[in-house]
């Protein structure tokens, strides 16, 4: 474990050395919520409204900071991965004394925890700004546990994007269709509570939503039974894709072949 640990510190250190990436996400974030809030602060009052589906304006603020603090704090592991599967520096690393895929998930932690740190202080102080305090400390708790199993959950989609540059040269595509399935059935740009009922339920069938949508809406309205609701359904689909990550781990050790160098 202590071989993993180090790989996260090492990776903290870099970001700290190079604070360049971690600064622009969370200017980043400071843009967009400046934009969200214009476009909702108008979609109030054209609907003649304090409150949507028992979200007002100020939780949507704060919904969005959150949705954008994990969107903007997540590593694109899937690139690092085909990188090193197209390059062939996969068959050195898996020559090393740690796991390849372990290896990935701790630097990914290590690359994650100050960019999340970073755009929460920047988040927080905007939304402030434009809506007032922040949710209970409730809702700051039930947050974060479920911002873990969002995080792996995310991991393991990356990773398996990432393998399959065993079976196709480039897997930017796939990337880009996992986004916009985050982007929409995720609730990153719009919660699920304003979905229509049906497609609200076809949601909640994909991982998507625990992804996203779990720990900014529980930020906002920390309620216990849907915290335990959303907590269940997080690890079930977590035990699920690491299930599936192991095995396309495994085949893709078995069909390696190294093209460059």
């Amino acid at each position: 474990m202590k071989k993993y640990l180090a790989i996260a510190q090492m990776q903290i250190i870099n970001n700290i050395a190079y604070p360049g990436d971690v600064i622009g996400r969370s200017v980043s974030i400071a843009v967009f919520l400046f934009i969200f809030a214009g476009l909702w602060r108008a979609t109030f009052i054209i609907a003649g409204t304090e409150s949507l589906n028992g979200l007002t304006f100020a939780d949507m603020m704060w919904y969005l900071m959150m949705a954008e603090t994990i969107e903007l704090g997540r590593p694109r592991s899937n690139r690092i991965i085909s990188e090193q599967v197209k390059n062939g520096e996969v068959a050195y690393i898996l020559n090393k004394p740690y796991h390849f895929l372990l290896y990935h998930f701790w630097f990914g932690v290590g690359d994650s925890l100050l960019r999340v740190g970073t755009n929460i202080g920047v988040g927080v102080v905007v939304a402030w700004t434009l809506a007032g305090p922040p949710p209970s400390l409730a809702g700051w708790g039930m947050a974060l546990v479920t911002l873990v199993g969002a995080w792996v959950l995310h991991f393991c989609l990356m990773a398996l994007i990432g393998l399959a540059a065993f079976l196709v040269e480039e897997t930017n595509s796939f990337e880009l269709i996992y986004q916009k399935a985050v982007f929409i059935l995720g609730g990153m740009l719009l919660p699920l509570d304003l979905f229509p009922e049906w497609l609200q339920r076809i949601a909640r069938l994909l991982p998507f939503p625990y992804m996203m949508y779990a720990p900014a809406r529980l930020f906002v309205k920390p309620e216990p039974g849907l915290f335990l609701q959303m907590l269940a359904a997080q690890w079930m689909w977590v035990a699920v894709l690491v299930f599936v990550l192991a095995l396309a781990y495994r085949g893709s050790e078995r069909a390696l072949t190294v093209n460059g160098g």
